[in-house]
């Protein structure tokens, strides 16, 4: 299958992207991981993006097509993909069904993962890192038992710099104004999944909507990953 995971920053997608990754095998594909690779590796690409985002500037769609093109290309990619969080806007989406019609390819899916904006934003204000473990926690959702192993270790839980409250609102409004208007875009492909709740109660969703991606279940481990506590 080729499937597009939609939401909200902080509703779960690349947990939720990389546990169908581990159960059947479509690859996890993020334009962020991609362009964070082309930058470390200094590929002709990556200079280019690196040089317009010093320079304060937005990498373009079509750099980041060319990077989506060369991945998708890939032999892993040729039973499926997971695109987890892209398209991101209406020109992203009329890019991406351009490149998929020139390999004869189609999307089979949009998994829309659905939260209120009042957890999300808790998911997002309240992440932090154990100084001392590097262990992922959020003040609001990790248990008392986690908060206090942070403290017993020495650890101090450090706030991202672009975790704020007014950092993660402009992202929740900018994902507001250009994503959520592809759902009407993809009507036909979507399929709705309430994201509250734990990791496996989420992922056990996501199953029923996809009812081909239970048939390639492997026999064991089903849940993939571990859950944890991350909603990324």
């Amino acid at each position: 299958m080729r499937i597009v995971f939609l939401g909200a920053p902080g509703a779960g997608k690349g947990t939720q992207a990389r546990r169908l990754e581990a159960r059947c095998g479509w690859p996890q594909v993020s334009t962020g991981d991609l362009l964070r690779a082309a930058v470390a590796e200094a590929t002709p690409l990556g200079r280019r993006a690196k040089a317009a985002m010093d320079a304060g500037e937005l990498v373009s769609d079509e750099w980041v097509m060319a990077l989506l093109d060369e991945r998708l290309r890939a032999e892993d990619c040729s039973g499926g993909f997971i695109l987890d969080g892209f398209p991101r806007s209406a020109s992203q989406a009329r890019l991406l069904k351009e490149l998929l019609r020139a390999s004869r390819q189609r999307l089979d899916a949009v998994v829309m993962l659905e939260l209120p904006r009042e957890v999300l934003m808790k998911r997002l204000t309240g992440r932090r890192t154990c100084s001392a473990t590097g262990k992922l926690l959020n003040i609001y959702f990790s248990s008392a038992e986690e908060l206090a192993a942070s403290r017993a270790a020495g650890g101090e839980l450090m706030q991202r710099d672009d975790d704020t409250e007014e950092t993660i609102a402009n992202r929740l409004s900018v994902y507001e104004r250009q994503t959520r208007p592809l759902l009407a875009r993809y009507a036909d492909l979507l399929r709705r999944v309430n994201a509250m709740g734990t990791p496996d109660e989420v992922f056990e969703r996501i199953l029923e909507v996809l009812p081909s991606a239970d048939s390639m279940m492997p026999a064991a481990n089903p849940a993939g990953p571990s859950p944890g506590k991350s909603y990324g």
